[in-house]
């Protein structure tokens, strides 16, 4: 018997932003990635893009 629960890849898109430097990228939880971008607002632009596209599909 094992102690561990069996978990499920989790269907939802959860999207965040990284800094790297003077640039700044959006991520997802599925893998996706955006490009690397010096504004802030693009780059959660690019996770606002993937999660409608996500829901869409």
């Amino acid at each position: 018997m094992s102690d561990r629960a069996s978990v499920e890849p989790s269907t939802a898109h959860l999207t965040s932003t990284s800094e790297q430097g003077s640039f700044c990228a959006a991520r997802c939880t599925c893998g996706w990635r955006g490009p690397a971008r010096r504004a802030r607002s693009l780059a959660r632009d690019d996770a606002t893009g993937h999660e409608a596209a996500a829901g869409a599909a």
